[in-house]
């Protein structure tokens, strides 16, 4: 297929004639047993547009905007930018990326619990004007730096508080003086965001005292004199349908209750790994075994990509999912063995899957671990102990023609169509 530049960023494999993305795996693995058997990324661009589609058919009422950390990658914020999204940025080069892919500033948030003070000046040069803001020292900075602001209350949740430990945001109680502060200070306040974990236990009570507390700060921002107008009810989406469709019966009736369409009010929502879990694979390659026998029988196994490269995000608490074995068919009757898998590095805390149910492996053998997309696979972290990562991306004939159809173009991507690989 003719490249859409000259000179492209990236080069997208176009799937076709029932290549599958396992091929595109498989054809990689074969080059790779040819060369240094290193890890590697296959993202599926199509996975994006597919996602997309089922955000807007279960909530169309949500306005998605995306948090930048949960996935930096170049190519996955232009599909984004392109497909309409919003964006969440938590610092001046998220902001960048994201501008340089044509997001208007109105539909960029400047994020952060406390924010450095040139990420405020950055977003008031570039017309940013969402910023979020929790206590007194963070409206004291944007009130001198970016007075042109206009603020979401970050309300705490105790969903939130539980999952990290610490009481992030304002409390329903502290909401009252913060507004009477940003009055005094002249900043504008127009609107309110919070955030309920994917890991909460009870949706419907955590989301019933959320916009609960919502309303009422809404409602003393307008005895103030405020126009509210946008609500934010954060990420605590999975990329699952079945798990987005739980949380849309939880919050439909209750932001018709508090938030109905005839109020005027904006709802967004942050979808972090709903669009990007299941874009990205990561493969990699077993580089060393070895049998424990205390205190039980474990193959221990090691990988050439571990927690100081791709699975940074389990030192930050992440469970990573067991991966698969490449080009193995489980049967009923074959056996399988208590298994961990390690990091290269021989550091106790290079553990990657800390127990699962394996079959016997050997040296050279490639596991491959799926829905890796929001696990910060991105430019900056596709770093192993010696090289930087290389990363394929492809995408299926009918993904991208749905994708045309939507406005992406990807004019820095060079496209081919993939062929069979032979071993």
């Amino acid at each position: 297929m003719k490249g859409l530049t000259d000179n492209p960023s990236y080069i997208i494999e176009l799937m076709e004639g029932g290549v599958t993305l396992e091929d595109v795996i498989d054809g990689h693995i074969y080059e790779q047993a040819l060369a240094e058997k290193n890890a590697f990324v296959v993202a599926d661009i199509g996975a994006l547009m597919r996602q997309h589609v089922c955000w807007q058919s279960t909530v169309p009422y949500l306005q998605p905007y995306f948090p930048v950390k949960c996935n930096s990658n170049p190519l996955v914020i232009e599909v984004l930018a392109s497909l309409g999204l919003g964006f969440v940025c938590a610092n001046k080069g998220e902001v960048n990326l994201v501008l340089e892919n044509g997001v208007p500033p109105e539909n960029i948030i400047l994020s952060g619990v406390c924010k450095q003070l040139a990420h405020i000046k950055h977003a008031a040069k570039n017309n940013v004007q969402l910023l979020v803001c929790e206590n007194e020292a963070e409206l004291a900075k944007i009130s001198r730096l970016h007075p042109g602001a206009k603020l979401l209350v970050q309300l705490t949740t105790d969903a939130h508080a539980a999952e990290t430990s610490m009481a992030f945001g304002s409390s329903l109680k502290s909401c009252r003086h913060l507004l009477e502060a940003a009055k005094e200070l002249g900043v504008q306040v127009v609107g309110v965001t919070f955030h309920i974990p994917t890991s909460c236990q009870d949706a419907q009570e955590a989301y019933t005292h959320a916009l609960s507390d919502a309303r009422c700060v809404f409602d003393m921002g307008e005895e103030l004199g405020f126009s509210m107008d946008i609500l934010d009810i954060g990420g605590g989406f999975s990329g699952s349908e079945f798990q987005l469709k739980q949380v849309e019966s939880t919050i439909r009736p209750l932001l018709d209750a508090y938030f109905p369409p005839l109020s005027g009010v904006q709802v967004l929502a942050e979808p972090g790994s709903f669009y990007v879990a299941s874009a990205l694979s990561l493969a990699v390659n077993v580089i060393g075994k070895k049998l424990a026998t205390s205190p039980w029988d474990e193959f221990l196994y090691y990988m050439n990509e571990g927690v100081y490269g791709s699975f940074s995000p389990k030192l930050l608490g992440n469970t990573i999912a067991a991966p698969t074995v490449h080009k193995h068919s489980p049967c009923a009757e074959e056996a399988v063995y208590p298994s961990s898998l390690w990091g290269p590095s021989l550091d106790q805390l290079d553990q990657v899957v800390e127990r699962c149910l394996l079959p016997e492996l050997f040296v050279g053998d490639w596991l491959i671990f799926s829905n890796m997309g929001a696990f910060g696979l991105d430019d900056s972290t596709w770093l192993s102990s010696s090289s930087q990562l290389p990363v394929f991306y492809t995408v299926s004939i009918s993904d991208w023609d749905d994708l045309q159809e939507a406005g992406v173009s990807l004019d820095n991507a060079k496209m081919f169509t993939m062929h069979q690989y032979s071993a």
